[in-house]
């Protein structure tokens, strides 16, 4: 029986649009008795947040238990190196929360953090930047909760926490530790809570960058799937650039089901 890492945005939806199928996918795999979890780079958003988010805008099934982020992946890597540590963050109410659900506690300003933990942060700013350059030269661990350097957003593409992160690794002069997929961090994380070898794991998304390179990574099957970041006529050339391969490029969810289906 498989278990399914499934990438948020781009996969299950875009931004506050609904990814057609993405219901009926999950609806399928809960009645097939499949596990799975939802994995996100985004950092932003508390689990309950993220499941009321996938509940509303796709009507999929989900809840705080079936939610993996980033930022949850990042505290529980920070608590495991150092419990109790101090951090400062660049960030969103989702990675504080998960920070100090963990047990970390925030830096005093005459101190300098165990960890400088980064993940996006639309209220970015040079202060925020200076702040964090200063700790890291001074000794604190920089963690990046993700590398995605863009979004899908309703829109079209929006600037992620690999953008906010560019500007600080080079002010500091530091390359941190990701913890987001691609990372093994994560994933590994996943494959423990889902507790299948993981040949019987797919990991689907629709990065190549971090759900593909990551589900490689990870020793895991792959499913790209077309309705997000890479779109039909670039998977191929993207794949090869990465020297990686996705054991199947999908049009969407759905399709992934059929084209399994068409393998047994």
């Amino acid at each position: 029986m498989p278990g399914w890492i499934i990438d948020l945005d781009g996969t299950m939806y875009r931004g506050n649009m609904p990814v057609e199928g993405a219901a009926q996918f999950i609806s399928q795999i809960t009645e097939a008795g499949h596990p799975y979890l939802y994995v996100t780079n985004n950092s932003s958003r508390k689990p309950g947040q993220v499941a009321e988010h996938i509940r509303r805008v796709t009507g999929a099934s989900a809840s705080a238990e079936n939610i993996l982020t980033s930022s949850q992946a990042a505290a529980r890597y920070a608590a495991g190196r150092k419990p109790g540590a101090s951090f400062f963050a660049i960030g969103e109410e989702g990675l504080m929360h998960a920070l100090e659900e963990a047990g970390l506690v925030p830096v005093r300003e005459d101190e300098v953090p165990d960890f400088v933990v980064q993940g996006i942060d639309r209220g970015f700013t040079y202060d925020k930047l200076a702040k964090a350059t200063r700790y890291i030269h001074r000794g604190a661990e920089y963690l990046l909760t993700n590398p995605d350097r863009l979004l899908p957003g309703d829109g079209g593409l929006l600037p992620g926490a690999g953008s906010v992160a560019a500007s600080l690794k080079t002010a500091s002069g530091t390359e941190p530790v990701v913890i987001g997929k691609p990372s093994p961090i994560i994933l590994n994380l996943a494959v423990e809570k889902l507790g299948l070898p993981r040949n019987d794991i797919w990991v689907v998304g629709d990065n190549i960058e971090t759900d593909i390179a990551g589900g490689v990574a990870a020793r895991c099957r792959t499913a790209l799937v077309l309705t997000g970041i890479t779109r039909a006529e670039q998977a191929g050339e993207l794949l090869q650039q990465a020297n990686l391969k996705s054991d199947l490029i999908c049009r969407d969810l759905p399709d992934l089901l059929l084209q399994l289906s068409q393998k047994h």
